[in-house]
């Protein structure tokens, strides 16, 4: 008997099994594949690294103003993959390990709950018993039913991406979102010729609308269709209607479909226990717990934030309810997301949190905003040159004076942005940041200085 059995390796399900084996608890995750899951082996860790290569290439390409020459720059891309594929088993072996000398234990294969408190390993028909259930089951990748796309051997999803074995010379990117930008920014920097074809009339939803065209006008060799909708694919060649009406299409060496991805909600059982289950993932409550007692999900099977410093923090929350309902204490912990920071890592990177200004207008709230350029920091010009973008955007409450939302857009966006969050989930209003001391000289300083043109 285990006092907590976790469905999936990934970044909620492993780092519960950690936190839950620290507290005493017998443990037991059970993952269908790798540890680490989407994240780690076929996610944001291989396409930061492919990433970053596609930087240094550009690094030493446009390195002449910094007095800095190199000749015949070239990449090599089975070298890229390679690289790749170290960097994601050092770390999947990492996080098996990991959780081993905590105590939990790890099963492979598909868990899946037969009743409250029983979970079956598909493969083998081996049933385990326990006291509490987690379910970190994750997501798929979405996959409309475009005409055409079923079984065609140009279409591929991000996996399939993440293991090419030349650059494309021509790609078509189907979904403007974080993952659609990030590959048409990673293949775009390496010289393929880009098309980004986007239902919406913006990319990446969460952006503030001030900085989405200056992220696009920055990523290289790509082209947006932005407000159109694909009808169907003749092989490699996309059709699609704009939003006026027309009949366009590209035509690529490659499709990639990057609409997104859906929480798993089929995998584990659910459904067939009773699990209320929305078109949008599991129903939980602000403690991750299900309707059924016994049984919480964190992560990507509840679709409440689909990123994986979300689940983190969702499985930390369901360990407190967890180690409460077995220990019989109370529980005060509970999630919150008004401060969830999201962060693109193209090139260059975009980052948020809070609301933007338009998500505080649309609520009725009276807002100030002030935006500075990233050329106000030395060290970003020091190491970007002078014609790099960068901004960095403030949206206060007019009356309150506290901040609602903190978005960036340049270099270092991604390792800036946590400090924001802390602003917001403090509360904190612009007096109290104007005490606050900045290292000089970095980038985070921009924060700074958006803050004092108030």
């Amino acid at each position: 008997m285990y006092d907590v059995i976790v469905i999936g390796g990934g970044p909620g399900g492993y780092l519960a099994a950690e936190r839950l084996a620290h507290r005493g608890k017998k443990v037991l995750v059970i993952e269908k594949q790798y540890m680490g899951g989407t994240c780690l082996n076929v996610g944001c860790i291989p396409t930061k690294t492919l990433l970053n290569s596609a930087k240094q290439y550009l690094h030493a390409k446009e390195a002449d103003q910094f007095g800095v020459h190199a000749e015949n720059v070239s990449f090599n891309m089975t070298e890229m993959m390679s690289w790749k594929e170290q960097v994601v088993k050092t770390l999947r072996n990492g996080v098996a390990a990991s959780v081993k000398k905590c105590g939990a234990e790890i099963v492979t294969g598909t868990g899946i709950v037969t009743v409250p408190g029983s979970v079956k390993v598909a493969e083998t028909g081996e049933v385990y018993q326990t006291k509490a259930i987690l379910v970190a089951a994750g997501s798929v990748p979405a996959m409309p039913p475009i005409p055409g796309s079923k079984d065609n051997p140009a279409v591929v999803d991000s996996t399939g991406l993440l293991s090419v074995a030349s650059r494309p010379e021509r790609l078509c990117v189907i979904g403007g979102g974080v993952i659609g930008v990030e590959f048409a920014s990673l293949f775009g920097a390496l010289g393929s010729q880009v098309s980004v074809v986007e239902m919406m009339d913006e990319i990446i939803p969460p952006m503030d609308k001030d900085h989405a065209p200056v992220l696009r006008k920055a990523l290289h060799n790509t082209t947006f269709y932005l407000g159109c909708k694909v009808e169907r694919l003749e092989g490699g060649t996309v059709h699609f209607t704009t939003k006026d009406g027309k009949q366009e299409s590209v035509s690529a060496d490659l499709v990639l479909m990057a609409v997104g991805r859906r929480p798993d909600t089929i995998s584990w059982g659910g459904k067939e226990i009773g699990v209320d289950i929305t078109p949008k993932g599991v129903n939980v409550d602000d403690r991750m717990r299900t309707n059924i007692s016994g049984i919480w999900a964190a992560g990507d099977v509840n679709g409440r934030s689909m990123l994986a410093h979300s689940a983190y923090r969702m499985a930390e929350v369901a360990v407190n309810d967890i180690c409460s309902y077995l220990d019989g204490t109370e529980n005060r912990d509970f999630m919150r997301y008004n401060a969830i920071p999201w962060v693109v890592y193209s090139i260059p990177e975009a980052a948020g949190v809070g609301m933007t200004q338009q998500e505080a207008q649309a609520k009725g709230i009276e807002v100030k905003t002030a935006s500075v350029p990233m050329l106000v920091s030395g060290r970003f010009i020091a190491e970007n040159g002078t014609k790099a973008p960068g901004t960095v955007k403030v949206v206060v409450d007019a009356k309150t004076e506290v901040i609602l939302g903190v978005h960036i857009l340049g270099t270092y966006a991604s390792e800036m942005i946590w400090g924001a969050a802390a602003l917001i989930e403090n509360q904190m209003r612009v007096c109290d940041v104007k005490q606050m001391i900045f290292p000089h000289p970095t980038v985070c300083e921009a924060i700074r200085e958006a803050i004092w043109s108030l």
